[in-house]
């Protein structure tokens, strides 16, 4: 069990496609996921993390950024999506339609 002045170790982490970066900081109970981040000055790697915006998580589960940490997690930093899913999926099923590839009125793949 850990002490209540007992600092622990937590990761912070951010990926691009080309490059990631994993920062391990000490942090007291109590510590917000976003006072880790803080902590780690990853913007001076990534100065594109917008700290006001920015979306973290925990083993790909959102969380507030206000959240207390405990010992086990890492910080998550997520990226700004490029596209919406949604409108991906439905451009995808319009092509599909368009290209006979499924039917039009149903929605069910054509053999």
């Amino acid at each position: 069990m850990i002490n209540e002045q007992e600092s622990f170790a937590v990761d912070v982490v951010y990926a691009l496609p080309k490059q990631q970066k994993i920062i391990t900081v000490m942090v007291k109970p109590g510590c917000t996921f976003i006072e880790a981040v803080k902590q780690s000055n990853i913007c001076d790697f990534f100065p594109e993390i917008d700290l006001n915006s920015v979306k973290l998580g925990v083993f790909s589960r959102i969380v507030k950024a206000d959240e207390v940490l405990v010992p086990g997690q890492r910080v998550e930093i997520y990226r700004p999506l490029i596209a919406d899913p949604k409108d991906v999926r439905r451009k995808r099923a319009e092509k599909a339609k368009d290209e006979g590839r499924i039917n039009k009125v149903t929605g069910a793949k054509v053999s």
